[in-house]
């Protein structure tokens, strides 16, 4: 019988599916793994609309991820949204409790598309606690500027890569558009241009970019090479159709 790895997402409920729990179970199922999930807010919207957001109490995200604990080995974990850093911070840090060696992804959502701010309020010496425990961080070029506002870009991305791994999308870049970039080891920069000439817009394709991280960071593979697949799926998730919800292939 062939068992499955799992990965847990721990994540919004996004009843389009097209970002959040479900857009990440169905990346991890694409790559072969089986998704875990625990839901952290049910929010109300579509792939054009966000109308409204409910958190889920801390005391419900704690007691979800402990109890999927005592059932599964996980040694990957991908975060979207979470209330606030304070919360955050106790999430990772009980990660790390029950497995000293997992690898958390955190995608810094900071705001919806429709401009919701899920972090309206920035402690920085708790996002710094927190940074300290991710293994990767996958803020797009908006979201790295809303970090630490009062550092320009370059000192933001070298603050961050002394503490954790950084796929910073270039999506939203005003220079080279879809080029990402990669910092790792605190030393060494990575940069993946565009696969395909012409791509989609997507809802939730910073949710699938951190999701197959995830998945790729369970194989055995150099650093480098796991961060190109990524960029090879996220593309071709990209191109899967012209709608905003897009579809998941290996």
């Amino acid at each position: 019988m062939n068992i499955k790895k799992h990965i847990l997402t721990i994540a919004g409920l996004d009843p389009s599916s097209g970002a959040g729990l479900t857009s990440d179970i169905k990346t991890f199922e694409a790559h072969g793994f089986y998704g875990l999930s625990v839901c952290t807010a049910v929010t109300v919207q579509n792939d054009i609309a966000f109308k409204d957001c409910v958190w889920v109490d801390k005391r419900v995200i704690i007691d979800q991820i402990k109890t999927l604990f005592e059932r599964f080995k996980i040694p990957v974990v991908k975060i979207g949204i979470i209330q606030s850093w304070e919360v955050l911070l106790e999430v990772v840090e009980l990660l790390k409790k029950l497995n000293s060696k997992i690898k958390i992804i955190l995608d810094p959502v900071l705001k919806a598309s429709a401009g919701f701010d899920f972090h309206a309020k920035q402690n920085l010496e708790v996002l710094e606690k927190v940074l300290e425990h991710c293994y990767f961080i996958t803020p797009n070029y908006d979201e790295i500027k809303g970090l630490f506002p009062e550092k320009d870009i370059e000192e933001t991305i070298e603050f961050i890569a002394d503490k954790t791994n950084l796929y910073l999308k270039g999506g939203h870049r005003e220079d080279k558009k879809g080029w990402d970039a990669v910092y790792y080891s605190k030393i060494v920069q990575l940069n993946i241009p565009p696969i395909a000439e012409t791509v989609f817009q997507k809802h939730g394709s910073g949710c699938v970019l951190s999701s197959a991280l995830a998945s790729n960071l369970i194989h055995e593979i150099p650093l480098e090479d796991a961060c190109k697949n990524v960029k090879m799926y996220v593309e071709k998730f990209l191109n899967s159709n012209e709608s905003l919800l897009g579809t998941h292939s290996f």
